[in-house]
């Protein structure tokens, strides 16, 4: 499945992998210049440029890519990387252009671990083509500590978009993240979780079965090797590859502050397509979702439903949403003066033509003109004396 790459490129990024934390530009920059294999072999080697060999520290003296490679394929997964078929090269097409015009880093800079950057490579678990699962694919996030409107909402986009045929992806996390995997599983149908750890490791641990379900017809994809584990900083540096991989993301709650915005703002620097669900105004777990619906520079798509989210990440004048249904009345086809005339109607007593047009402010040949109509709609009935609304209207 990930043929392509030769076992001595596939080392290289299996080690870079493991020695550099992922979302530096200087790095991607360096190795896209000099090749993996170059530039592994420059960095152990202490000879790479000042700058990129900080990034290594302390873990140059260290080689485990073999034995990572040995552990992804003992649970069921492998090393995919950008000489692969199966290398997302598409969707990731975002991140590339964005890493050309970011500028270089400097070492009186704060280490800029959030950078839009590709990966160096990326550890994915379970049998499906990584490529063609996020093809058409959605990224569904939110809040960890979700209300039960909002988990309901994301378990139903969740299992909308399943329907239609795509993808959801997500963070494997408490809250909107679990529970949009499991609407799209409760549709039988495929759903990508990426991960701030290592593939080999349920996090949160309680999750563990929701990722075995995942990896049925799904995968579990993150940036670091096997055995990594889950730390803070790494959250935010996964967010970018939720962002870069879809077609767009959703967020259906969040707080002021939340890595669901981190996520959101990622996407529209990458040019993807953002949308927001409305919740209470009440619900302080709402209040990102109406920031970012609010914002004025770079708008916000609301959306309420799966049928809404394909429309804005679909193509164009096909995968269009269908009209909101609204009830119809016989109301509704009648004119101006039809309407007056069935408002001047009264209830319990029948009168006259001449009566109806004093009432209605019009002529009585108005009045003679319209009249049938009303009675082919069932709106009003003659009562011998005179005309009024038919009783089952009334009520």
């Amino acid at each position: 499945m990930s043929g392509g790459a030769s076992p001595e490129v596939r080392l290289a990024r299996a080690w870079l992998s493991r020695a550099v934390e992922p979302g530096s530009v200087d790095m991607w920059r360096f190795v896209l210049q000099v090749g993996p294999v170059e530039a592994a072999e420059a960095l152990r080697s202490g000879v790479a440029p000042a700058g990129v060999q900080a990034l290594v520290g302390q873990r140059v003296g260290t080689d485990l890519s073999a034995e990572d490679l040995y552990r992804a394929e003992r649970c069921g997964g492998r090393l995919v990387v950008p000489e692969d078929d199966e290398w997302p090269a598409h969707s990731l097409h975002c991140l590339t252009v964005k890493a050309h015009e970011l500028p270089l880093e400097r070492r009186d800079q704060p280490d800029r671990t959030t950078a839009l950057v590709p990966p160096l490579a990326m550890w994915v678990r379970g049998e499906a083509d990584l490529a063609e699962l996020v093809d058409r694919s959605v990224a569904l996030v939110g809040s960890r500590a979700s209300t039960a409107y909002g988990e309901h909402v994301a378990a139903e986009l969740g299992s909308g978009l399943g329907e239609r045929g795509w993808t959801t992806v997500s963070g494997g996390a408490f809250g909107i993240d679990a529970a949009s995997h499991r609407g799209a599983l409760a549709a039988g149908a495929p759903t990508v979780a990426v991960l701030a750890c290592g593939i080999d490791r349920a996090y949160p641990s309680s999750h563990s079965a929701l990722f075995a379900r995942v990896l049925d017809e799904g995968l579990l994809v993150s940036e670091w090797p096997p055995g990594c584990a889950p730390l803070k900083h790494r959250f935010l540096v996964r967010n970018r590859i939720i962002a870069a991989l879809t077609r767009g993301t959703v967020v259906v709650e969040a707080a002021a502050r939340s890595g669901a915005q981190a996520t959101a703002n990622r996407a529209r620097d990458l040019g993807k397509a953002v949308m927001a669900v409305p919740g209470p105004v009440t619900s302080a777990m709402s209040v990102g979702c109406h920031q970012l619906l609010r914002e004025q520079e770079r708008p916000v798509a609301l959306v309420t439903s799966a049928a809404e989210v394909v429309e804005q990440v679909g193509r164009m004048g096909e995968d269009l949403a269908a009209p909101v249904e609204r009830p119809s009345t016989p109301r509704d086809s009648l004119s101006d003066v039809a309407r007056r005339v069935l408002d001047a109607c009264p209830v319990r007593i029948g009168v006259p033509p001449e009566r109806l047009a004093a009432v209605a402010g019009c002529e009585v040949v108005d009045v003679l003109r319209v009249l049938p109509v009303l009675e082919l709609h069932d709106l009003v009935q003659w009562t011998g004396t005179g005309w009024r609304i038919r009783p089952q209207q009334a009520r």
